[in-house]
């Protein structure tokens, strides 16, 4: 029996290997680094998007690829995201000297000039990635813009293919809050123009757990604050969370200031070790979904929005989301003295613990 059962263990663990590696190898360099860029350029986010050009160029993705990129992205992000993305990337070839692929040399579309045929065939690529024929009979010149233009005009591009084009789609919708009936479209339109469901599914999950995705909160976590990037001091969190800078309006960079502000998001069950802020005051706003708060040899305390909890240096505490819940806090971190503050990371708070946490 205790071979019989080892042999089982055995034959579980492979399998469960073998749908890790299956899983990781879904999703191509080259679709990550498109992955990446789109949703650096849906959000605007330029000082991070720089270095991510830079990986894509050394990754082998072309500059004109790039281009084409972001010229397509302006239909799903607008102008001003699409004219600043090319902007960095030009500066970014102006330092390169050189040592990137161009690539296939951009050839303006015949199809440009014949506006009859750009209807035409911009609607059988839209009736292929819905699955059916669409007409917008609401709005004529939105139906006429999406066909003729977009599905016509710039998908007879031959810089991408239609699949790669889909790629750069999900990712950018991805990246941006309230475009959760198309991001659901195109993820069905990105399998039907050729790449698998496999795909899909991990270039979502590639992009939420890098921090780009703000449509991955369950539905009582969606509000108006950025997720930011995966944490970097989640070697002192149980699960895993993101952290987002916040720069007050009226603080230009560099200028100084009495508090440091974060947006600090806890995937459910997610939650920080025991911890104590040694010559700094933490004010914590709880801005959405459910989370707990505990100090040490006291009742742990459920959060929920428009609840505020101070804590004062030297108070040993953890904060984190609830178990079935995705959970944001704003952290106000102000010096209580001359001295420099630090942070004393201490013992997780595990699991069998945080299970009888009422």
């Amino acid at each position: 029996m205790e071979g019989g059962m080892k042999h089982i263990l055995f034959i579980f663990l492979f399998l469960m290997t073998m749908a890790t590696t299956i899983s990781a190898q879904s999703l191509s360099e080259r679709q990550k680094h498109l992955g990446t860029i789109a949703a650096l350029e849906a959000q605007g986010d330029l000082v991070r998007l720089e270095p991510a050009i830079i990986a894509a160029l050394d990754g082998g993705i072309t500059i004109n690829e790039i281009k084409e990129a972001f010229s397509q992205l302006y239909a799903y992000t607008g102008f001003p995201r699409s004219l600043n993305a090319l902007g960095v990337l030009s500066k970014v070839l102006e330092s390169g000297n050189g040592k990137w692929t161009e690539g296939k040399p951009w050839v303006r579309p015949a199809l440009w000039d014949d506006a009859q045929k750009a209807l035409e065939q911009g609607t059988a690529v839209q009736t292929e990635l819905a699955g059916q024929p669409v007409t917008n009979t609401f709005s004529p010149q939105n139906d006429y813009y999406l066909k003729a233009h977009l599905f016509g005009d710039i998908f007879a591009g031959d810089q991408l293919p239609a699949a790669d084009r889909e790629i750069l789609t999900v990712a950018a919708l991805s990246a941006l809050k309230g475009t959760e009936s198309q991001l659901a479209f195109h993820k069905g339109a990105a399998v039907k123009m050729g790449n698998a469901q496999e795909t899909v599914d991990a270039l979502c999950q590639f992009l939420s757990a890098n921090g780009y995705s703000q449509t991955d909160c369950a539905a009582d976590a969606e509000g108006d604050w950025n997720k930011g990037i995966p944490n970097p001091y989640n070697q002192f969190f149980q699960g895993q969370s993101y952290l987002a800078n916040i720069q007050p309006a009226n603080i230009a960079e560099g200028e100084s200031t009495l508090a440091h502000y974060q947006n600090i998001t806890f995937e459910p069950g997610c939650r920080n070790n025991w911890h104590i802020h040694h010559g700094a005051h933490q004010i914590l706003i709880c801005v959405s979904g459910r989370g707990w708060y505990q100090e040490w040899g006291k009742p742990a305390i459920a959060l929920k929005p428009g609840m505020i909890i101070d804590i004062p240096d030297e108070v040993k505490h953890w904060h984190g989301a609830a178990k079935d819940s995705w959970f944001q806090h704003l952290s106000n971190i102000v010096l209580t003295g001359t001295e420099k503050e630090s942070h004393e990371w201490l013992e997780p708070v595990d699991d069998e613990y945080y299970d009888h946490v009422k």
